[in-house]
């Protein structure tokens, strides 16, 4: 099993969440937590606060790639083979409502060949309370052995 996957597993998510806080410290802007992660899929949640808001009220654009991001990357570090390394080289995004609610991000890398280095293009849905679709976020991953 993959460290990460395995630190994930004994530690839980909010432990896990705050562990991944400390390695990349602007994650904790959003104080988000892992929900789930495994191979191909994870969920980041984040609740609505003041903090991460715009002039307009809803949550902050920066704020939802920041969720998109944390999502995508850990599900890709548990996705690579064992000894494999990943960057993101790049991310395009849509803002399709405005996010008044708490966040759920979700990674799907499902589609992805991960036993092949290169481009990996991973998706990022983020919903809110109410189960609409807020965002939406591409993010190519580099992989290399």
């Amino acid at each position: 099993m993959n460290n990460m996957l395995a630190m994930f597993n004994n530690a839980g998510p909010e432990k896990f969440s705050q562990m991944v806080c400390q390695m990349a410290p602007y994650f904790s802007t959003i104080t988000p937590t892992l929900t789930q992660l495994r191979p191909g899929h994870a969920e980041v949640e984040f609740a609505f606060r003041r903090e991460i808001t715009n002039h307009l009220g809803s949550v902050h654009a920066i704020a939802l790639c920041n969720a998109a991001e944390l999502a995508a990357g850990t599900m890709t570090d548990v996705s690579i083979p064992e000894g494999a390394r990943w960057i993101p080289k790049g991310m395009s995004v849509e803002y399709l409502a405005k996010a008044k609610t708490d966040i759920r991000a979700v990674a799907d890398g499902s589609e992805a060949d991960w036993s092949v280095a290169g481009d990996k293009v991973v998706s990022v849905e983020a919903f809110d309370t109410e189960g609409a679709k807020v965002f939406t976020a591409r993010i190519t991953m580099n992989v290399k052995f």
